[in-house]
């Protein structure tokens, strides 16, 4: 196996390219030297939410090229045209299980894991975190990098007005499941998502995620998922914050129907249903062989 940025030409019994846009000329070269052998690309959040729009001559060629389409959330085929959804296969992001850490008995942390950048819409927990009532322990914990300098003003301005917010920067990984160890809940308030691997990461750590409707994360959670607001919804937000340090039965609830879905998220099942994929269509070869020969047979 051999991991490229940009696909070399060199022989290949089967690649898997990862996004559609930013692959698109390795796809159409790789498709191009061996229209006979398999070719799988998985679909970044990028291209379903924005590239099938901005780009879609390159975006759809990509996925004409494909024999079959990984997409990381089951509501993913609501953004794929209807001609290519027999091609699409769901396979979920795993994590790996986490051991929770003592949670202190004077704070309630709430993690924020993301970058700052428009799409993520990162400020929303400390905004929210702004109108709880005095009385609140909670704490939100925001680990991530400012993608410019007026995203990390922005977050050092905020800490110096709301002392409820705590903004640590970009951090290891190990850092990162340190704080979901600790975490009484985790919010993700994105404008869109393709299916956030920190979605994964929360669920197999068994931390209640309060997230932004969108399909993205309902693809992942469920559509009877009880801890959605509505996108930008600061109150809404706020509510549920205040809900999980208040409500012990909605907290266990939250929890109780994030364990539901840790399954979908162990790691021998992501590698099982790879396996599954790579010989479902390595199983088509011999056919697209022979209709490969008989194109270029054709040709004059």
């Amino acid at each position: 196996m051999r991991v490229l940025n940009k696909y070399d030409g060199a022989p290949a019994e089967l690649m898997i390219a990862l996004h559609a846009w930013r692959s698109a000329e390795s796809i159409r070269r790789f498709r191009e030297l061996f229209a006979d052998r398999p070719l799988i690309v998985a679909l970044s959040g990028t291209d379903i939410n924005e590239y099938l729009e901005r780009d879609p001559a390159a975006t759809l060629r990509s996925l004409g090229y494909a024999d079959r389409l990984v997409a990381l959330q089951e509501l993913a085929c609501r953004r794929v045209p209807r001609r290519f959804r027999a091609k699409l296969r769901v396979l979920h992001q795993s994590a790996p299980a986490l051991q929770a850490a003592p949670q202190s008995v004077r704070g309630f942390d709430v993690a924020v894991i993301g970058h700052l950048r428009e799409v993520k819409d990162p400020m929303r927990a400390a905004l929210a975190a702004r109108s709880l009532p005095r009385s609140s322990r909670i704490r939100i914990v925001h680990l991530g990098a400012a993608e410019t300098p007026s995203w990390a003003a922005r977050a050092d301005a905020e800490m110096r007005r709301n002392p409820r917010y705590v903004w640590r920067g970009e951090r290891s990984r190990a850092e990162v499941r340190r704080l979901l160890g600790r975490a009484r809940a985790m919010v993700l308030s994105s404008l869109s998502e393709g299916g956030a691997n920190v979605i994964s990461e929360a669920v197999a750590a068994g931390v209640p995620v309060l997230a932004s409707r969108i399909d993205g994360s309902v693809g992942l959670l469920g559509r009877d998922y009880p801890g959605y607001f509505p996108v930008r919804g600061t109150s809404a937000l706020a509510r549920l914050l205040h809900r999980i340090e208040t409500e012990p039965p909605f907290l266990a609830r939250l929890r109780h129907a994030t364990e539901r879905r840790k399954r979908l998220f162990r790691p021998e099942r992501e590698k099982a249903a790879w396996r599954k994929l790579i010989g479902e269509i390595t199983q088509h070869v011999p056919v697209r062989t022979a209709q490969a020969a008989t194109r270029r047979r054709a040709r004059p």
